[in-house]
């Protein structure tokens, strides 16, 4: 059992590795400095799993800095929910209009 759960999670890796390859976006970071990063909490499923991994997401912030949506370019599925729930409480500095950045959430194992 523990084989197939192993295997079953080097599978859903490989796909969240091919699924972010795709979907590579030209800008390597944010445009507007990030004033306030809260950290992720690190799931527990994952720290049992040992995964460890970078969960890459495109923020739209509204120009008062806070974000106002997420959608995951990449990363492990293990480690989605909580690199959102971060990133989704991060604070931009001010600008003019509302962008869009590509973040990344870096998660290791402790």
């Amino acid at each position: 059992m523990r084989k197939r759960v192993a295997h079953f999670a080097l599978v859903v890796v490989a796909l969240a590795s091919l699924v972010a390859a795709q979907h590579n976006p030209a800008s390597g970071g944010p445009q507007r400095k990030i004033v306030n990063r809260a950290a992720p909490a690190y799931p527990e499923l994952a720290k049992r799993m040992h995964v460890q991994g970078t969960v890459k997401i495109e923020a739209t912030v509204r120009p008062n800095g806070t974000v106002k949506s997420t959608r995951v370019i990449g990363g492990s599925p293990v480690l989605v929910g909580a690199a959102i729930e971060a990133v989704s409480r991060w604070k931009f500095e001010p600008a003019a209009n509302e962008t869009v950045e590509i973040v990344q959430v870096a998660f290791e194992d402790q």
